[in-house]
Order: structure tokens, then C-alpha cells, then sequence
């Protein structure tokens, strides 16, 4: 028998001995300064560490962020057909959307668990209707959760939906991109989505309403070279990364080293393609005013949110008390 048996009482023997179930994911970790950041403390500063580094946030937490009142009407945006041109590499096409719809499955379930509504997700964007500084507004995000966000036929299906209800409702539209760029296992037809999202920005300004462009960390690929960098007014958020190609190719290509921060947020605020670098806590103050200026009342809708729609005040309340 071990000696400690003996001198140690039951009680404090089993609490000596007894593993406890601690959750896995209480800390993360700073990309910035490498601290460890309690996850309670960054939810509650909307995932932005006290180094002010701007983590990825799913699209839930972006429509309690932007909508006022964190109140939103979910649209259901249209299926397409899925592996049209039978693709494989490594694994079958229609084995990684089921793997990236059970990734996404299991965070909804979490966030539906603390009270919130159900997400209309079956790919990487989710759309919204609501109000952002009393405009009425289209929120479409681009989840980079779901296979980088990349852009396929459902993205471009999903982009077209959204802002066609923008236009049905008169409101402004607003798309928060984040993507490494256009999903090869649909080839050519991922990248038909550029000219046809391309197609419903020219029907929004042709109604003369708003498009809205908030850049997140990573926006490249053919997602940078079309709908994300076709907007009235870009705003990005710090030390987002927002271009075409990577820096380790373009320094492979052209053999020379790339200036410091290129092609980050900041950087690209000086040569001009990014309007606004605004801090994810100042957002939707700062998308209000936006929205505001380019928006007059005279033509706003005059529809409302309907009061029994999702209210994530509430359900952040039930998480805590959890």
C-alpha cells in the first residue's frame, strides 16, 4: 500500500485523486503578443484581444454585433446542385461539404444550446435581414469556417438572393467578406460567380441603394477581385489581410521583398482602396453614420422587424447564468 494511503483521510484522498472535467477551450491564445486571453473576456469584447487582434467571429456573432437591438430576420438563401463536375482529390467533394456541414452543425448547436435562434447555413454565406442604425439593411457573411469561405455556386446563389432582397425591400446591402478565394472543386463555375455577382452590384446601383463592403481577415482570391472590391464604401477591420495573391508568392515572383504590412488593412487604407480601418467595437457605429449618409429617409423602408424574432441579448444572459 502506498505510504500516502495511510496518512491521507478518505476525503481529502478523493479530492486529491479525483480528475475534474474542465473544458478544453477556457483560454486562447493571442496571435499578437502570444498571451492567454480568458474566452469569457473575449466574448465579451466581441473576440478582439487586449493587443487589438481582431479574431474570426462566426456569422452570428456578426449579426448580434451589426443589428440594432441584435435583432434579425434570417433568409433562406436557394440550394444548387451539389459536385456538378464529380469531383475528387485526395476525397470525393461531396465527403468534404459533409464534413465542413457537420463542422458548422456542431457550432450552431452550441450557439442555438444558449438560447439562440436557428441559422439559415448550408454553405459558407448566411444572410439577414434587420436595421443598423434604424436603415433597414441586408447583412450577408461570408463564413470562413466553412471551407475558407470559398466561392462557389451557392456562395454566388447566396450573394444574388441577398441582394435581390435588398432591392425587393429597399435596403441597404451589406456583405462582410472572408475567403481565400474560389472553390476549385467546382472549376469554371465557381468562377462564373464573379461576373454574376458583379451583374446584382450593378442592379443595386442602378436602384441607386447603397453596397457596403466590411473587409475581415483573410479577403483574397477571386473574392478580392470582384464583389470585395466593388463596393460604394470599403471598411476593414485592423490588420486585416485583403489581397489577391499571397505575399510568399508575390516575393517568389518578382524576387524582391515586400514592404512592411502590405497588403494588410492599414497599408491598403493609404493607397486608397480601403476607405475606412475601423475597430470591430466601433463597427456598427461606424457602418450607422455610413449607412446614414448614404441613405436618406426619404428613402428608407418603412417595414419593421417583427418583435418576435431573435433577441441574442437574452440568450447571452442564459449563457453566462450556464
Amino acid at each position: 500500500m502506498n505510504w500516502i494511503n495511510k496518512v491521507t483521510p478518505p476525503g481529502l484522498k478523493t479530492m486529491l485523486t479525483t480528475k475534474k472535467d474542465t473544458p478544453d477551450d477556457l483560454w486562447v491564445k493571442c496571435p499578437v503578443s502570444g498571451e492567454l486571453v480568458y474566452k469569457t473576456d473575449l466574448e465579451e469584447n466581441w473576440h478582439v484581444t487586449p493587443a487589438g487582434a481582431h479574431l474570426r467571429i462566426s456569422p452570428r456573432t456578426r449579426f448580434r454585433l451589426l443589428f440594432d437591438d441584435e435583432r434579425w430576420e434570417p433568409i433562406e438563401l436557394p440550394e444548387v446542385p451539389m459536385d456538378p463536375l464529380k469531383f475528387k482529390d485526395d476525397k470525393p467533394y461531396p465527403a468534404r461539404l459533409k464534413a465542413a456541414k457537420a463542422k458548422i452543425a456542431a457550432r450552431e448547436k452550441k450557439e442555438t444550446e444558449a438560447g439562440g435562434a436557428p441559422l439559415l447555413q448550408d454553405d459558407c454565406m448566411v444572410a439577414a435581414y434587420g436595421k443598423i442604425g434604424g436603415v433597414p439593411a441586408v447583412v450577408l457573411v461570408q463564413d470562413f469556417a466553412f471551407m475558407g469561405g470559398s466561392l462557389g455556386m451557392a456562395a454566388g446563389e447566396g450573394f444574388i438572393t441577398a441582394a435581390h432582397m435588398a432591392l425587393a425591400r429597399k435596403a441597404a446591402f451589406v456583405v462582410c467578406t472572408a475567403s481565400g478565394g474560389a472553390r476549385m472543386q467546382e472549376g469554371t463555375l465557381s468562377l462564373m460567380q464573379m461576373p454574376r455577382t458583379t451583374l446584382a452590384i450593378n442592379e443595386l446601383a442602378d436602384a441607386k441603394l447603397p453596397y457596403v463592403v466590411v473587409l475581415t481577415d483573410p479577403t483574397s482570391g477571386g473574392v478580392s477581385a470582384s464583389y470585395a472590391m466593388l463596393g460604394d464604401v470599403h471598411i476593414a477591420e485592423p490588420g486585416a489581410m485583403i489581397a489577391f495573391s499571397g505575399p510568399r508568392v508575390i516575393e517568389q515572383t518578382i524576387r524582391e521583398s515586400l514592404p512592411k504590412g502590405f497588403q494588410r488593412a492599414e497599408f491598403l487604407r493609404e493607397k486608397g482602396q480601403v476607405d475606412i480601418v475601423a475597430d470591430r467595437r466601433q463597427l456598427k457605429t461606424t457602418l450607422s453614420r455610413v449607412l446614414s449618409m448614404l441613405m436618406p429617409k426619404s428613402r428608407r423602408a418603412s417595414d419593421s422587424i417583427p418583435a418576435s424574432l431573435t433577441a441574442p441579448k437574452t440568450h447571452v444572459a442564459k449563457a453566462k447564468d450556464a
